[in-house]
């Protein structure tokens, strides 16, 4: 059962490796982005967002961590 799950997630991965490639191949377009006055050199489509998203995965948790230290800390000095 052991090897059928490991094998299941390296297919899973090879899938999901497949899949970046294709879109990186498929996003070869150069672009500039401008935001609040600051410009990129020009790079590839995919680059800007595969950033996003590795800036959005980390976003994410992140904030979940500082909001529920918030709320615990919110939890602790009322039951005092």
């Amino acid at each position: 059962m052991y090897q059928a799950k490991r094998a299941l997630l390296v297919i899973i991965l090879l899938l999901l490796a497949f899949s970046v490639l294709v879109f990186v191949l498929e996003n070869q377009q150069v672009q500039t982005l401008s935001f609040l006055g600051l410009v990129t050199p020009q790079i590839p489509v995919s680059v800007f967002i595969m950033l996003s998203l590795v800036v959005g995965l980390l976003t994410g948790p992140l904030l979940g961590i500082v909001f529920r230290r918030r709320t615990h800390r919110r939890s602790v000095s009322s039951d005092r």
